[in-house]
C-alpha cells in the first residue's frame, strides 16, 4: 500500500529543479509539463518563456532545460502600486495583472472596489471573465468611469503581443484562428501540444490581441441614448434559489454535481466560497437540482421502463407494459440507486507492476517519465478514483477493491488473485488491460458468473459469455456510420486510395452496394465518372479514404461543384491528419459537413464540464483519453451494479451515456458482449461539431 500510494503521488505532482541566477532561474521540464503550465508556476507568461528559449515554440522534451524569467521584479512593481494605492486612500488608478487562482472577487477585495466598477473599467471582462496574465484597470474608489479618450493611455499599455484562449466543447482550430484573426499554423507553432488533437480546457497561446468584445445592439426608433448603450439581453430562465447546508466531506465537485452548477457560478453566488467550501457553509443554490446521470432505455417490444417523478423532483424507473416503442431512444434521467440496500463488489485489475518497481534500480520519477504504459495505467487510474469518489457523495452501497495486475503482454498474477479467493465474489471486475489477460480472467470468473469488463481493448474478442468489451472495435465503429448512412436511404460512393487495401477489402466484403469511384491512368481521381455516381434529389454520402492531398483536393473541388445540383456530404471512416492542415481550406470541408464514427463525443452538458474542472483542479492538468475513460467505465459499472439488476440484466436492457463514451452493449451471435456505443459526428455550418440524429 506504501508503494502504492507513492506511485500515484509522484504522478500527479510536478517534479523539478530550480534555482535562483540573478534574474533568471533554470527549470527541467517534467514529462507531459506544458509552457502554459510551467508559465503559470513561476508567475510569468509563455512569451517570455519562449523569448528566452526560442526551441520551446517546436518541441518540449521531457529533461529539457528551460531559461525562466525572474517574476519578483513584477510582483514588487505591483506591491508598490497596492501599497501607494492603500496610502492615497486610492485616490488615483492602478493596472493589476491577474495571477493564477485569482477571481472576480478576490480582486475586488483586495482594492476594496464593486463587481460592477470593476467591470465598467475594463469592459472585456463582461465576456472574457478574468484570465491569468490579464492588465486590468483598477479605478479609484468614487471616482466615474472614465471615456474611451480618457484611457487610451491605459488601452495601449494593455495590448499585449499575445492572448490566452481557453478551448471550450464543439470550437475547432480554425474556428479559432479565424475568431483571433490567426492562422491554424501559427496556433500549432505557438501550442505544439494541439497539434494532433485539441483538448477541451486546454489554454492556447495566441499572437494578437483578443477579438473586439463589444456588444452589437440594434436602436429602437424610440430609445433613449443613454438605454441604447445596454447590450440587448436575450430571454433569461427564471432561476429560483434556496439555502443549502454543506454536509461533512462535500466538495465543490460534489456540489457541482447535486446542483448543475460551475464552481465558478457557485462562488459568485457565495463569494465565501472562494476560501474554500467548509463543513457547516450554509449557501444559495437553484432549488429544484438533482445530479442526473442519463441513461438510455433502449428499443424493445416487451417490458421497458419509464420514468415517473416522485414528489422529491427525482426520477424513478417504473415497468409498464407497452407493444410499440419509438424508435429513438428513450432517455432517463437517474441519480440515486432505487431502494438497492444489498451491498455490491467491484474489483478493479489494474497493471501496476509494483513488483517489478521495487527490483528496478530506475526510481519511480524516472520510471514514470519513460513508462507510458505506467503513465496509462495512472491516468486510468485517476479517472477511475472521481468515479469512486462520485459514489461516496451518492452514498452507493459498492464496497471496492484495487488489486494490482501485474500484467505483461502474456502473463498476469489474475490466476494468484483467484487462489486467494479475491475474486469469485465479485459483482463486476473491470480490466485487465490487455486483451489476452481480459480474456483469460473471464475464463476463470465463467463458472462464478462474474461479468468481466475490458476497459481499453479494440481487439475483436473470443466467444467468452460474460467478457464485456467496452470499447467499440474499428469494425463496429465502421458499420455504424453505414447504418447510419442507409437508415437516411442515402446513396454511397466511395473514393478510397488504391494504397488503402483494407479499407477496400471492408467494404467489398461488408457493405454490398457501395459504388466505387474510378481512377485515371495515371492514378488521379476520375471527376466524370464520380459526378456520374451521384443521385439527384437524394443524399449522396461520399466516403473518402487517402492520405494523398491532391487527391483530397481534387475530390473536395468536384463534390463542391457537385452541390450544385446534388445533396452531398463528405464522410471519412477515420481520423484523417492531413484534412487538419492549412492546405486544406477547412471552409470547404464545413460545406460538405465532413461527418466521422467515434467513439467518444464533445460535449458542453453541465456535468460532463463540472467533471473536467473538478479533475484539472485536483490533478493539475486536464483529463486526457484514458482519464476520462477510466471515470466513465468505472462510474458506469457502478451505476448499473445499483439498480436493482445484474450486471448482465443492465446491458442487455440499458444504453449508458457518461462524460465521453456511450455504453451500448449487445449480445454476439457466438458469445459475449461488445458495445457499439459509437457517436455520428458532424461539422455544422456554425463551425461546432454536432451529433448527427
Amino acid at each position: 500500500m506504501k508503494y502504492f500510494f507513492t506511485l500515484f503521488s509522484v504522478a500527479f505532482f510536478i517534479t523539478c529543479s530550480a534555482f535562483s541566477q540573478g534574474k533568471v532561474f533554470k527549470y527541467t521540464v517534467s514529462n507531459g509539463e506544458t509552457i502554459n503550465q510551467i508559465a503559470q508556476k513561476f508567475k510569468v507568461t509563455p512569451y517570455d518563456i519562449y523569448q528566452l528559449n526560442p526551441d520551446a515554440r517546436t518541441s518540449l522534451k521531457p529533461n529539457t532545460v528551460l531559461l525562466i524569467p525572474s517574476s519578483s521584479d513584477k510582483t514588487a512593481t505591483f506591491k508598490k502600486e497596492e501599497t501607494a494605492a492603500k496610502k492615497n486612500g486610492n485616490t488615483k488608478e492602478v493596472i493589476h495583472e491577474v495571477q493564477p487562482k485569482e477571481t472576480f472577487y478576490s480582486i475586488e477585495k483586495k482594492y476594496g472596489i464593486s463587481d460592477e466598477a470593476l467591470k465598467a473599467a475594463n469592459p472585456f471582462l463582461e465576456k472574457d471573465g478574468v484570465q491569468i496574465g490579464q492588465k486590468l484597470v483598477i479605478p479609484a474608489k468614487g471616482a466615474s468611469v472614465k471615456t474611451p479618450s480618457s484611457t487610451k493611455p491605459v488601452k495601449e499599455k494593455t495590448q499585449e503581443k499575445y492572448v490566452y484562449h481557453d478551448v471550450i466543447a464543439k470550437e475547432t482550430k480554425f474556428s479559432i484562428a479565424k475568431k483571433y484573426n490567426t492562422t491554424i499554423e501559427d496556433l500549432e507553432k505557438r501550442n505544439p501540444e494541439i497539434v494532433s488533437n485539441l483538448p477541451i480546457g486546454y489554454r492556447l497561446t495566441i499572437k494578437g490581441t483578443a477579438p473586439n468584445t463589444e456588444a452589437t445592439t440594434v436602436i429602437a426608433n424610440n430609445a433613449k441614448p443613454a438605454e441604447a448603450k445596454k447590450p440587448v439581453e436575450a430571454s433569461k430562465k427564471v432561476t429560483t434559489y434556496m439555502e443549502y447546508q454543506v454536509k461533512p466531506k462535500e466538495t465543490f465537485y460534489s456540489l457541482g454535481r447535486t446542483f448543475h452548477i460551475t464552481q465558478e457560478e457557485l462562488t459568485e453566488l457565495n463569494p465565501a466560497l472562494s476560501e474554500g467550501v467548509k463543513e457547516g457553509m450554509v449557501l444559495k443554490v437553484p432549488s429544484g437540482y438533482v445530479a442526473p446521470v442519463p441513461i438510455i432505455v433502449k428499443e424493445e417490444q416487451k417490458q421497458i421502463e419509464k420514468p415517473v417523478e416522485n414528489k422529491g423532483g427525482i426520477q424513478i424507473l417504473e415497468k409498464v407494459k407497452s407493444e410499440t416503442v419509438s424508435a429513438d431512444p428513450e432517455i432517463v434521467e437517474l441519480s440515486k440507486k432505487r431502494g438497492q440496500n444489498e451491498r455490491k463488489k467491484l474489483v478493479l485489475l489494474l497493471p501496476f507492476n509494483l513488483a517489478k518497481m521495487q527490483n528496478d534500480t530506475l526510481s519511480s520519477a524516472s520510471r514514470i517519465k519513460s513508462d507510458k504504459f505506467l503513465n496509462m495505467t495512472l491516468d486510468f487510474y485517476s479517472g477511475a478514483m472521481m468515479a469512486i469518489d462520485s459514489a461516496k457523495v451518492l452514498k452507493l452501497p459498492i464496497d471496492i477493491s484495487i488489486y494490482d495486475s501485474q500484467e505483461t503482454k502474456s502473463t498476469s498474477n489474475v490466476s494468484g488473485l483467484i487462489s486467494q479467493n479475491k475474486l469469485q465474489n465479485a459483482n463486476a471486475v473491470i480490466g485487465p488491460f490487455y486483451q489476452n489477460n481480459a480474456e483469460a480472467t473471464a475464463n476463470s470468473l465463467r463458472l462464478y458468473n462474474v461479468p468481466v469488463i475490458s476497459p481499453l481493448s479494440k481487439d475483436s474478442a473470443n466467444p467468452i459469455d460474460n467478457l464485456y468489451q467496452s470499447v467499440p472495435s474499428n469494425d463496429v465503429v465502421r458499420n455504424t456510420v453505414f447504418d447510419y448512412m442507409r437508415s437516411k436511404n442515402g446513396n454511397i460512393v466511395a473514393v478510397v486510395d488504391k494504397k488503402k487495401e483494407s479499407v477496400i477489402s471492408y467494404i467489398k466484403q461488408n457493405q454490398k452496394g457501395v459504388a466505387f469511384a474510378s481512377f485515371t491512368e495515371t492514378g488521379g481521381l476520375d471527376v466524370a465518372n464520380l459526378k456520374s455516381l451521384l443521385f439527384p434529389g437524394k443524399m449522396n454520402y461520399v466516403v473518402m479514404e487517402t492520405a494523398n492531398t491532391a487527391m483530397i483536393k481534387t475530390t473536395i473541388k468536384a463534390l463542391i461543384d457537385a452541390q450544385r445540383t446534388c445533396q452531398i456530404q463528405l464522410v471519412i471512416l477515420e481520423p484523417n491528419s492531413t484534412l487538419d492542415t492549412d492546405e486544406i481550406n477547412f471552409e470547404n470541408l464545413v460545406k460538405l459537413k465532413l461527418m466521422y464514427p467515434s467513439v467518444t463525443r464533445e460535449s458542453d452538458e453541465a456535468g460532463v464540464l463540472v467533471f473536467e474542472k473538478e479533475y484539472k483542479l485536483k490533478n493539475k492538468v486536464n483529463p486526457n483519453t484514458y482519464a476520462t475513460r477510466g471515470f466513465d467505465v468505472t462510474f458506469d459499472t457502478m451505476m448499473r451494479l445499483v439498480q436493482g439488476k445484474t450486471y448482465q440484466e443492465t446491458a442487455d436492457l440499458m444504453t449508458t451515456e457518461q462524460v465521453d463514451n456511450k455504453f451500448q452493449y449487445y449480445k454476439k451471435e457466438d458469445g459475449g458482449h461488445a458495445n457499439k456505443g459509437v457517436y455520428i459526428l458532424y461539422y455544422d455550418s456554425d463551425l461546432t461539431l454536432k451529433v448527427a440524429n
